[in-house]
């Protein structure tokens, strides 16, 4: 289970006024994006001053580990309802992560949202450490199917196998994403995907994965 690290800021969870900050400060992100993801502007967004968004949330990064929190949570929640149910296969499961990884990447929330903060995460060691933090919690779900379907991969290899599906699926954003140029092809790239990388899942060996190496070197 996904579980989120304490949150930040001075506030309580639920409030009304949080409520509005954090649906403000997720729609400038995502609407304006990165430049204009500023205390500011979120205050604007939401009919406040800036004095009261800065109260609960002295300061921007605050506001994005709590977005992130609260995108953990919600996927949480999505993988209890699709993913956990009861009797299912870890080759099934697999699949389905893969599924809802790759549908949830074709929504303009996630395609916008992650873009922007990858923008982010270049110019702030915080975003690039709650954003790493946010994406260890993707390979350990992932790895978590990996290591049943393949139980003589070491550790170490189990997570080379999760960060390359992960990696392959984040990286289709900007060619599949919502509104890009082949966000049309993303049934057929789903499909590819979830039967491809169940397969290399459950096949691939500890001596094809230093060959490749050693052919690369």
């Amino acid at each position: 289970m996904i579980l989120s690290p304490p949150r930040p800021g001075i506030y309580a969870r639920g409030t009304e006024t949080v409520d509005q900050i954090l649906k403000a400060a997720l729609a400038v992100l995502i609407d304006e994006g990165a430049d204009a993801f500023t205390l500011r502007r979120i205050a604007a967004r939401c009919d406040m001053k800036v004095g009261n968004v800065s109260y609960h949330f002295p300061r921007k990064e605050m506001l994005i580990q709590v977005m992130l929190d609260e995108l953990v949570d919600s996927y949480a929640t999505m993988m209890d309802q699709t993913v956990r149910k009861p009797g299912l296969a870890a080759e099934e499961r697999l699949k389905r992560v893969v599924i809802l990884c790759l549908d949830d990447i074709q929504t303009k929330r996630t395609t916008h949202l992650f873009t922007e903060l990858w923008a982010l995460a270049n110019h702030s060691d915080f975003v690039a450490d709650r954003v790493r933090s946010f994406y260890e919690r993707v390979h350990s779900v992932i790895g978590e199917y990996v290591a049943v379907l393949n139980p003589a991969l070491t550790a170490d290899e189990v997570h080379s196998v999760s960060l390359f599906i992960s990696a392959s699926m984040e990286g289709s954003t900007p060619f599949l994403g919502h509104g890009k140029p082949w966000s049309h092809k993303m049934p057929v790239f789903t499909a590819l995907a979830a039967t491809s990388f169940v397969h290399l899942a459950k096949t691939v060996t500890s001596n094809d994965l230093a060959g490749l190496i050693a052919e690369t070197a």
